[in-house]
C-alpha cells in the first residue's frame, strides 16, 4: 500500500506522548482535569433541543438535505447577522451553511489554492488554516502573533513579495489560542491590505458571543469592502454550546461563498435536516442563555487568571473566548511544561507550539470545565506551585 505523499507534508500530531500519558495515568486511577479541550461543559439549551426531537419526528427530516441547506436557515443566519452587526446579507447568494465551521475551513483552500500557491497564516493560530492549506498543495507564509503587538499581524512586516503572491489570509478575532481581541480599525487595515495586494480574505468568528464586562466583538463584514473581497466564518458550536451537532456558516462574498458549494456539492450532503431546524431555533428564539453562560465563563475566567499570575504564569485577562493564553517559565518548552504539570500536578493544558511555532512560549487553559473541577484545578495549582516554590528554596 503507498498512501499520498501529501500526507508527508502533514506535520506530526505534538500531543501524542501527552494524549499517551493521560492515558497511562487513567488506567492506574489517577484522576486528571483536563483544561485543553474548547469544548463548551454546558449543556444545549433546553429550547433548542426540544426543536430537535420536534423536527427528528418528521419523516420528511428523514432524507437526504441539500448541501445549500433549508432556505429557511440561509434567512435565518441572514437575520441574525443584520441583527447582531447590522451587516446585509443575500440569503440565497452570500450565506452558506456548513456542517460545523471546520469542514468549511477545511475545504476552501480548493476552491483558491494551486500547489506551490502562498496562503498567508497566524501563528499561532486554528491547525486547519495551515493544514487546509497543505492538503490544496499550498505553502503556508506564517505571520507572527507577537504579545508585543497584541497578539495583531504585523501587515508591514510581511515582504512585499509575498503579499504580492499570496491568494489568500486567515484572519480570526476574537482568537484561539490567545484570546485577543481586534477591532474594526484593525480590519480596515486588513482589507486595505488585501486590496493593495489582491488577495482574499477568511476570517474565522466563532467567539463573537464569548465575550466579557460588556464588550461586543464587532464582525469583520461590518469593514466598508470586506464582502468584495473576504468571508467569515461562523458557527452555533460556541454561542449555543452546539459542538456536538455541527452547525456553522459562511457569509460574505458570493464568489467565495459559490465556489465553497461547488466543493461540498460534491463532497457532502449537507447539514441533517432536523439539526438545521433547531439552528433556526437558536438563531431565532431566545437568547437570554447567551448573557447567562458567558457570566459562567466570566467568573471562571477571572478565578483562574488571578491564580495563574499569582504562580508566575503570566496571563492577560481575556474579554472574550473561554482560554487563557499562559506565559510559561523561559526555560521550559511547552511541551515540557505541559508534561509537568500533567505529572507533577494531574492537570491537562494545551502546549502552546501545537498552534504554531510562535506558540512555544505559552500554554491554553480552556474554561470549559465545571466549577467544581475548576476549583479543584485551583487547588492542584496552588499545591504544585507550593511545592515547587519550596524544593526550589532548598
Amino acid at each position: 500500500m503507498e498512501l499520498a505523499k501529501r500526507l508527508d507534508r502533514l506535520p506530526p500530531y505534538l500531543f501524542v506522548e501527552i494524549n499517551r500519558r493521560i492515558a497511562e495515568l487513567k488506567a492506574r486511577g489517577e484522576d486528571i482535569i483536563s483544561f485543553a479541550m474548547g469544548d463548551p461543559d454546558l449543556a444545549t439549551p433546553p429550547h433548542i433541543i426540544e426543536r430537535i426531537c420536534q423536527a427528528a419526528r418528521d419523516p420528511a427530516n428523514h432524507r437526504y438535505p441539500e448541501t445549500a441547506g433549508l432556505p429557511e436557515l440561509r434567512k435565518s443566519i441572514a437575520e441574525w447577522y443584520e441583527m447582531r452587526f447590522g451587516v446585509n446579507l443575500d440569503p440565497d447568494r452570500e450565506v452558506l451553511p456548513l456542517i460545523g465551521s471546520k469542514e468549511g475551513i477545511g475545504h476552501i483552500a480548493l476552491c483558491f489554492i494551486e500547489p506551490g500557491d502562498i496562503v498567508l497564516v497566524p501563528d499561532p493560530s486554528y491547525p486547519p488554516y495551515s493544514l487546509g492549506t497543505i492538503l490544496a498543495g499550498g505553502e503556508p507564509y506564517f505571520m507572527p502573533l507577537k504579545e508585543e503587538n497584541d497578539f495583531l499581524p504585523d501587515f508591514e512586516a510581511i515582504p512585499a513579495e509575498v503579499a504580492d503572491k499570496a491568494k489568500l489570509m486567515w484572519l480570526n478575532y476574537p482568537n484561539n489560542p490567545t484570546g485577543t481581541i481586534a477591532d474594526l480599525g484593525f480590519f480596515e487595515e486588513a482589507v486595505r491590505f488585501a486590496q493593495q495586494h489582491t488577495l482574499a480574505i477568511c476570517h474565522d468568528a466563532p467567539y463573537t458571543e464569548v465575550a466579557y464586562d460588556g464588550y461586543k466583538p464587532p464582525s469583520f463584514m461590518q469593514t466598508p469592502g470586506a464582502k468584495k473581497i473576504g468571508v467569515e466564518f461562523h458557527s452555533l458550536s460556541k454561542t449555543h454550546h452546539m459542538t456536538g451537532w455541527r452547525v456553522g456558516m459562511l457569509v460574505g462574498n458570493a464568489d467565495m461563498i459559490n465556489a465553497l458549494f461547488k466543493v461540498k456539492s460534491n463532497l457532502d450532503s449537507g447539514i441533517p435536516r432536523a439539526i438545521q431546524f433547531a439552528a433556526v431555533e437558536a438563531l431565532r428564539g431566545s437568547q437570554e442563555h447567551i448573557a447567562e453562560r458567558n457570566s459562567v465563563f466570566q467568573r471562571r475566567r477571572d478565578k483562574l487568571v488571578k491564580v495563574l499570575n499569582e504562580i508566575g504564569l503570566k496571563s492577560r485577562i481575556p474579554k472574550a473566548t473561554f482560554y487563557i493564553w499562559a506565559k510559561i517559565p523561559p526555560e521550559y518548552t511547552s511541551i515540557d511544561f505541559a508534561r509537568k504539570l500533567l505529572d507533577e500536578a494531574r492537570i491537562a493544558v494545551t502546549p502552546g507550539i501545537g498552534y504554531g511555532k510562535e506558540g512555544d512560549g505559552y500554554i491554553r487553559f480552556s474554561l470549559t470545565v465545571s466549577d467544581e473541577r475548576l476549583e479543584q484545578g485551583i487547588s492542584r495549582l496552588l499545591s504544585w506551585h507550593a511545592r515547587n516554590c519550596h524544593c526550589a528554596e532548598r
